[in-house]
């Protein structure tokens, strides 16, 4: 056995609720479930990290008033007053008409017999029903610093001393003494750290599971390294359970390369990028052959995956980085690297012959801080000095994957492939590296360096479209048990008479941008924010088969999570920008990573609509940035 699976089985529940959503217009997207900021300064204590655990507070309910009043107050900047008027009148009926006590009362219950009443409800709404492709729709990618090698050689050294990273990495893993992280003297929780390594997504026909391989007598010991389409396992253990050498991983990389040269191999791996439903129906007919279920398993199982890609075309230096994070989240097409990718494995690592490096990784097990603290202590690991040279014992040939085609399988990967090309030719990939200044600029004027970057996306999308829209920023719950994120709504009264008042020299600006700062720190109130308590709301009206509450059928309702804006800060001590997706096909994505003397934003919008284009929003971030410094120095001679 040995084997963790998430797979509630409510399906009939879960009909229903797909039915209520779509009357309500609104499809609950996992991409609501992205990379998320730490407020604060996270330090890190050596302590045994699953000790801690029990003593983790529950996840609270907040009080259904306090819920709707912000919900109201979340509305006035997006929705017309004749609306917000409409849905007054429905959050009354639902305070006073006790349908509203009823779902908090259930609840409450669940909250007081469960570990945490959200996680499992999370678990399968934002990701497991959800049948949006992972790529491009939900797993972020992770552009690391450019490498100076351009050849095999420099791509197999760099491969292997990332792989020998990793696992000092799960050294720590294995042994529970990950460093506890702790904010505000509070500890985190620290399980999905426990989630990224040797687990994999699995799909099914209208449900996909999480599969943890770490758990059970006989752990996995191999990672799955893939190279032109063709998949290997590669023994990372020696026979005493002591680690490969970077030396000895090089060889065994090399062996894998002169292996795999030949590039005529139907890419398998492009299954995996599909829509989950018709990947569910493909995976059915890929595993029905014996060889082709052994060698999906050997990947499932494997500690995470390592893509060596081939070289892709040339851009210039000021457009490197958006081809990268492109890269990183599909691959290119299929001309290029989209068919060596397994999709479904949590944690895969890109390493490219011309010097481009990063990750992809699937997003239901992990948000994105374990990620970055797993890439830090990497890049900090493979700067170290190898000591230690390896005696050149022969070690096994690294196993070849096998894949028997049939005509049905192929016409799947044929499928795949077409519609992989749509999906990048669709997505529209903006690396701006804003380098006038970092977030010391904001600490210095005593601003939060993550609402100074809020507030200026905010201006950018206002000046773009003369209105504001939803905006969703991602927040840890980690300092509960079992916790994954709530949003911060960062659209308010105060942002927007802030980016109205920068029109006009003659208002009083700064105090305006002060304030709205000021309110979206105080949004951030950990475990009391309003859409996960909403979510839960609904959610338990579905699991008590009454009636949906007209606040849910709301085109208020509908307007309110429809995020045009999907941000999230991932800061990060590499120098490195995660990239991802927009949750609505007139939405961005826009995730930053601020440092000290300049910001790396990654933006994201599609192509198939007319009325967004990811550089020129990016283009006019920069110039919020520039407009709201100046706006401060203004203000500092103004004193003097």
């Amino acid at each position: 056995m040995g084997v963790r699976a998430y797979n509630p089985d409510c399906s009939a529940l879960s009909e229903i609720f797909l039915i209520l959503i779509k009357k309500c217009l609104f499809q609950l997207r996992p991409g609501m479930m992205k990379p998320c900021r730490m407020l604060g300064h996270v330090t890190h204590i050596q302590e045994r990290s699953l000790v801690h655990q029990e003593g983790l507070p529950k996840l609270p309910v907040p009080p259904l008033k306090q819920t709707c009043d912000n919900y109201l107050a979340a509305l006035e900047p997006i929705v017309s007053e004749e609306e917000l008027e409409h849905t007054r009148k429905l959050v009354e009926e639902f305070l006073k008409g006790g349908v509203g006590e009823r779902l908090q009362k259930g609840l409450e219950r669940r909250a007081r017999k469960t570990e945490n009443w959200l996680s499992e409800w999370w678990m399968q709404s934002a990701y497991l029903d959800c049948r949006m492709p992972v790529a491009v729709y939900t797993s972020p990618g992770v552009v690391l610093p450019r490498m100076h090698f351009h050849d095999r050689q420099g791509q197999m050294r760099f491969a292997a001393k990332l792989i020998a990273g990793v696992l000092e990495f799960k050294k720590m893993i294995d042994s529970e003494t990950l460093p506890v992280e702790y904010l505000s003297k509070k500890p985190l929780c620290m399980d999905q750290y426990y989630q990224i390594l040797s687990s994999c997504r699995i799909p099914g026909p209208k449900r996909d599971t999480v599969v943890n391989y770490a758990i059970g007598k006989t752990p996995s010991t191999h990672v799955t390294v893939v190279h032109n389409f063709q998949f290997f396992i590669l023994d990372v253990y020696n026979s005493d359970g002591t680690p490969l050498t970077v030396d000895q991983i090089y060889m065994q990389l090399q062996k894998i390369w002169n292996t795999s040269l030949q590039t005529n191999k139907e890419p398998v791996g492009i299954l995996t990028s599909q829509h989950r439903n018709t990947w569910g129906k493909a995976y059915n007919n890929l595993i029905k052959d014996k060889t082709n279920k052994e060698s999906v398993r050997a990947i499932q199982k494997s500690i995470f995956t390592v893509c060596l890609d081939a070289p892709m075309p040339r851009v210039s230096d000021e457009l490197y980085k958006s081809r990268v994070a492109a890269q990183m989240l599909h691959g290119g097409g299929t001309r290029w690297n989209s068919g060596n990718r397994w999709f479904d494995k949590t944690l895969q690592f890109i390493v490219g012959e011309d010097g481009t490096c990063g990750l992809v990784y699937e997003h239901a097990p992990s948000e994105g801080p374990p990620i970055v603290f797993l890439i830090d202590y990497v890049v900090k690991y493979m700067q170290k000095t190898e000591v230690v040279r390896s005696p050149m014992v022969p070690l096994m040939m690294p196993q070849k994957l096998r894949f028997n085609i049939t005509p049905e399988v192929k016409r799947d990967i044929e499928k795949a492939k077409q519609n992989m090309n749509i999906m990048v030719h669709d997505l529209d990939v903006n690396v701006l590296m804003f380098s006038y200044f970092g977030k010391n600029v904001p600490k210095q004027n005593n601003l939060s360096p993550d609402a100074f970057i809020q507030m200026a996306l905010q201006l950018a999308y206002f000046r773009m479209y003369n209105t504001c829209c939803a905006t969703y920023e991602s927040a840890s719950l980690r300092m509960f048990k079992y916790g994954r994120t709530d949003a911060i709504r960062v659209t308010t009264k105060e942002s927007l008479k802030f980016v109205q008042a920068m029109q006009d020299p003659t208002k009083q600006r700064l105090a305006l941008l002060q304030k709205a700062a000021q309110t979206h720190k105080e949004n951030a109130i950990h475990g009391q924010a309003i859409d996960r308590h909403l979510l839960g709301l609904r959610l338990q009206g579905i699991e008590d088969l009454t009636s949906m509450p007209e606040i849910f059928m709301d085109t208020s309702f509908a307007v309110a999570h429809h995020y045009n804006l999907l941000t999230s800060q991932v800061g990060s001590k590499t120098d490195c920008v995660m990239c991802f997706g927009p949750m609505v096909p007139d939405g961005y994505g826009v995730c930053y990573n601020p440092m000290d003397e300049h910001i790396n934003i990654a933006i994201t919008a599609f192509n198939s609509c007319e009325e967004t284009n990811a550089a020129k929003y990016a283009q006019t971030v920069n110039d919020a940035l520039l407009d709201m410094r100046a706006l401060l120095e203004d203000t500092a001679s103004a004193k003097q």
